[in-house]
């Protein structure tokens, strides 16, 4: 044999062990993870993961209990624990761990501190204080913020913007409808324009001031409290801002007008409404929506219109908010949210892919999550969809009105993928069938709403989250395509299944047209709920997978997206993004992520070799980077944020990305290594 030979012979063999040894240490890494995962479980099978977000709902909830008379004592010393402990270093408080502090949410923990009894001339709240004031003081608040404040003649009503009940009264005919906003800032709008309409003055531990000093030291110019909110109609009208001006211009109609209160039989009938819809939409339970800001402003809308505390929506709206509460060594704090079916069916997928071969444990699970399937025609999606069949699943225990396109379709890859059989059962064509009729004009899907794209009423004065509507997205379109093409790939020949083959196929052409339409000239695609083009991209790469030989763009497309992917891997092996992408509208790195490199390595294993260097690389990074001190939480330690609520303005952590996203990159590496072998 000749040198030349033995030298390949040799390079082959060196190969095939480092492959051999590396899909042993996956093996071990998700034995690890697997373990963790089925000892973390609850009883009745479903996993739930602590929401983590900035202190601002937690220190609402403080503002809450203070304005109706709640008691702060017996946990005042938790939350200021937990408040504490995210306090910056310059004494900020920021929307995300990872980066700079926000004046808004900085002002919001500072007056929770206050009411919870920490010393202003404290050290921590010096530093807080002053980052307020560099930061132009509390005049520089978000309209939620200055809300919040109003209530306690912290900040001047006339301040505020306009709420007008009688948006209510608009049918979903009309250009400008409560159902034109998405369903989180509909849910809320609806009880926030209560609280607008009674304009209320709380107590403080100062007492009840119209005018109240109590956070004079956070202003600039404390006699100047009178700020406008916004820009003014002459800047609007100079930069050509004409949807702009128009909401102003009826902002300051609305004003000059008392908000219409000077209609008094039309006003009371707006605000009857709005209680009458608030009150259908409150669950068994006491929860509205599933998410903290309507449930929030729904106990003081109630309260307002003369509902008393032993009331039963009182009553369980406030034990609904406790149920968010997390409490550990770190102290007290209340979820923006819930997550246990997205959480129970990534896990369900992770054990799958992991060939874990814990059935049981699946089983009870995905039975946890088919129990949960939304079949009655209910919901606000129901307005515009009214003769779709329903089959949706909510993020959340305790959410029938809004349903998530995204949730459904992970729910449908957990099923399938736990038993192929399942593409037969009522459960999963019901889910399919829901989605289809969910798909938007563009092709794409979005969370909740279909058509809710009318993006000229992020203008609207009181919205400066710009987050008012619900567009599609290509991470949600991503985990459409992959759940269809998933079910496709596993149709039999006959059956309701088979049936439904023609109608998944068009919907995910058309997602396809999206996602073509969507793509960033880097190859890139933006993520609406996850940080952020490592989101975006990971997602439609998984989805695009299923179709290579449907449709000759999809090979363009992930090529591009492929390339892109591999430039961004950072040299440890791992992917990472900061949230400050969304300022920047450009890929920011940061340090590696376990979640990250997840997303990144799923989206490249769906259309490149697992023996591909890159990928290989990455699953060492994963490999290497778990803790082996499970005792304490999920087999990766992970501190950055890597979820979204609202780009730039609302930031979240599923606890559980950071075991569930890796687990499912090791996986599906280690099926590719075997099948490949």
């Amino acid at each position: 044999m000749s040198d030349t030979k033995e030298l390949e012979v040799e390079i082959e063999e060196t190969l095939f062990y480092n492959k051999e040894e590396l899909a042993e240490q996956v093996k071990c890494a998700l034995k690890l993870a697997t373990d963790n995962a089925l000892a973390s479980v609850n009883s009745d099978g479903h996993w739930c993961g602590e929401l983590k977000s900035a202190v601002t709902n937690t220190a609402e909830y403080i503002f809450l209990r203070q304005a109706i008379g709640l008691d702060l004592k017996a946990d005042g010393d938790a939350y200021s624990r937990w408040i504490l402990s995210q306090q910056n270093k310059d004494g900020s408080w920021g929307l995300a761990p990872e980066i700079p502090g926000d004046v808004s949410v900085t002002t919001e923990a500072y007056l929770a501190l206050k009411i919870l009894g920490i010393n202003p001339n404290s050290a921590v709240m010096r530093r807080a204080r002053m980052f307020v004031l560099q930061s132009g003081g509390v005049a520089k608040v978000r309209n939620f913020t200055r809300m919040f404040l109003a209530t306690f003649g912290l900040f001047p009503w006339d301040s505020t913007s306009q709420l007008p009940v009688e948006l209510i009264l608009l049918p979903a005919s009309c250009p400008i409808n409560i159902y034109k906003l998405a369903s989180w800032a509909r849910a809320t709008f609806v009880p926030l324009a209560i609280i607008s309409h009674h304009q209320p003055i709380y107590a403080l531990p100062n007492g009840r001031h119209r005018d109240n000093d109590y956070l004079d030291e956070l202003w600039q110019v404390p006699t100047r409290k009178n700020v406008p909110c916004g820009e003014s109609l002459f800047q609007l009208a100079f930069r050509g801002e004409l949807t702009s001006l128009a909401f102003g211009m009826a902002d300051k109609v609305l004003y000059y007008l008392n908000g219409l209160r000077s209609v008094p039989y039309l006003r009371a009938h707006a605000r009857k409404k709005c209680m009458e819809w608030i009150l259908e939409r409150q669950e068994s339970t006491g929860d509205w929506g599933g998410i903290f800001p309507p449930m929030h402003g729904s106990i003081f809308a109630f309260l307002l219109e003369g509902y008393v505390m032993d009331d039963a929506p009182v009553r369980l709206g406030i034990q609904a908010l406790e149920n968010f509460a997390w409490e550990d060594e770190n102290g007290k704090r209340i979820q923006a949210c819930v997550s246990p079916t997205w959480d129970t069916a990534f896990m369900s997928i992770a054990l799958c892919d992991a060939m874990s071969g814990e059935n049981e444990a699946i089983s009870k699970a995905i039975s946890w999550i088919q129990d949960r399937q939304q079949v009655e025609p209910r919901g606000d999606w129901t307005v515009y969809r009214p003769e779709l069949t329903p089959g949706g699943y909510a993020f959340e225990y305790e959410n029938s009105w809004y349903p998530d396109v995204d949730d459904t379709a992970v729910v449908i890859l957990a099923q399938v993928k736990h038993d192929p059989r399942s593409i037969l059962s009522k459960s999963v064509i019901e889910a399919a069938t829901w989605i289809i009729g969910m798909q938007n004009h563009d092709g794409g899907w979005a969370a909740f709403d279909v058509g809710n794209d009318k993006l000229f009423l992020n203008k609207i004065p009181f919205n400066d989250l710009n987050a008012v509507c619900d567009t599609s997205c290509a991470d949600i379109t991503g985990h459409i395509l992959e759940a269809f093409g998933l079910m496709m790939r596993r149709v039999p020949e006959k059956g309701p299944a088979n049936l439904l083959f023609p109608a998944l196929r068009a919907a995910s052409l058309r997602g396809i047209d999206y996602l073509a339409g969507t793509q960033e000239p880097n190859g890139a695609w933006l993520g609406r709920w996850g940080c952020n083009y490592i989101y975006g991209t990971s997602h439609a790469l998984c989805g695009l997978g299923y179709f290579r030989n449907e449709d000759t763009r999809v090979c363009i497309m992930s090529d591009a997206a492929v390339k892109w992917l591999k430039s961004t891997q950072n040299p440890d092996g791992g992917w990472g993004e900061s949230l400050l992408s969304y300022a920047s509208s450009d890929f920011a790195p940061m340090k590696s992520t376990p979640t990250q490199t997840g997303w990144a390595l799923m989206g490249l294993l769906a259309h490149i070799s697992c023996d591909d260097a890159t990928i290989v690389s990455g699953i060492r990074y994963l490999v290497s980077s778990q803790t082996r001190e499970t005792s304490v939480g999920p087999p990766w330690d992970q501190t950055a944020y890597t979820a979204v609520g609202f780009p730039n303005h609302f930031y979240l952590e599923y606890d559980y990305y950071r075991h569930y996203f890796p687990m499912m990159a090791l996986g599906r590496y280690l099926q590719e290594a075997r099948v490949n072998k």
